[in-house]
């Protein structure tokens, strides 16, 4: 295993336990050569914890960030992404390199050849090309490029209220860079946009390496599409990345889960204060033979739908939608 090198992605919330779950499954099953690590707030559930620990190599704490720009975030409808400013934690991680995915991606191959790419490494925005999404990004670990983001916040804040616009203003010169900082947008398709390229996404469905469930309903927070038939070509076209999702999931967390117990992850605590990772080595589960062929218990959450977006329709095709969830996982 490549130890300097690491999957990363972000858990503040217990409702997305689920993709992140998934994700790091997911990348250990494609037999990845470096390590995958969480980063999770103090406001994480022990139960959930429990949960990480059987499928993450570590696990790291860190403070909760929160853009608190309530005006920009109104834009977007999505109140509840001003906490993603905790990703800047990354540039404190004790990685020489770090390829970061949101735990609402979902990894369709072996995607380890990202750890070739130079920082800052971005697929552009489905919204606005020009922009890069980072829900998939390579970055470099840097205290003083920590600092920076961090001054940059206080001093201008974030044009969308999130990570996204505070990292598309701090890496402006994404748009115009040199090939290799800009990833195909097969490795970071969003099959959930409102439009999408249908007639582009059926050529290069074979290609495409991470979906990304971009919007405020997750394929955890729906019903297993596995019926075919009953809607629009195009929603045919994402349905079918969503149920891959549900098949990866009930793979490891269904009637009969695969998953088995692992040791115990490092768990590291990030100080935002603070430059330095300080890493603490978990100490012996005793219970790892005893309770290695028990599935793990997930957690059961109010079952309540996720807040419909304020963004008032604007295309045709943007009328009438409806959306049923029967199984959810939400705060």
């Amino acid at each position: 295993m490549v130890r300097n090198e690491a999957y990363v992605t972000l858990l503040v919330t217990d409702s997305y336990a689920p993709g992140a779950l998934v994700v790091a499954n997911t990348l250990r099953e494609y037999g990845t050569t470096r390590e995958i690590a969480v980063m999770v707030t103090s406001n994480i559930t022990e139960q959930t914890r429990d949960l990480l620990k059987l499928s993450f190599d570590r696990i790291i704490d860190i403070d909760k960030k929160d853009s608190g720009q309530l005006n920009e975030l109104s834009l977007l409808g999505r109140p509840e992404l001003g906490v993603t400013w905790s990703k800047l934690a990354v540039w404190q991680l004790d990685y020489d390199k770090v390829v970061f995915l949101d735990a609402d991606v979902l990894p369709l191959r072996l995607v380890d050849e990202l750890f070739d790419r130079p920082e800052f490494s971005a697929a552009p925005d489905a919204g606005w090309p020009d922009c890069f999404n980072s829900g998939v990004f390579v970055a470099v670990p840097n205290a003083e490029t920590y600092k920076e983001l961090c001054a940059l916040a206080t001093s201008k804040g974030s044009f969308d209220g999130g990570d996204q616009g505070l990292l598309n203003t701090y890496f402006s010169s994404w748009a115009t860079s040199a090939p290799e900082h800009r990833l195909p947008f097969t490795y970071n398709t969003t099959p959930t946009a409102v439009y999408s390229y249908v007639p582009a996404y059926r050529v290069n469905r074979d290609k495409v390496a991470i979906a990304h469930f971009i919007g405020t309903l997750k394929p955890w927070h729906v019903q297993q599409p596995f019926s075919s038939g009953h809607h629009s070509s195009s929603q045919e076209e994402k349905l079918d990345l969503v149920q891959q999702w549900w098949l990866t999931y009930n793979r490891y967390y269904g009637t009969k889960p695969t998953t088995e117990t692992a040791p115990l992850p490092e768990t590291v605590t990030v100080a935002a204060n603070d430059e330095s990772v300080a890493a603490n080595a978990s100490s012996t589960n005793p219970n790892t033979s005893s309770s290695a062929s028990q599935p793990p218990k997930l957690p059961v959450f109010d079952p309540a739908v996720p807040p419909n977006s304020k963004v008032k329709p604007v295309f045709p095709w943007e009328q009438n939608r409806s959306e049923i969830c029967t199984r959810v996982w939400y705060d």
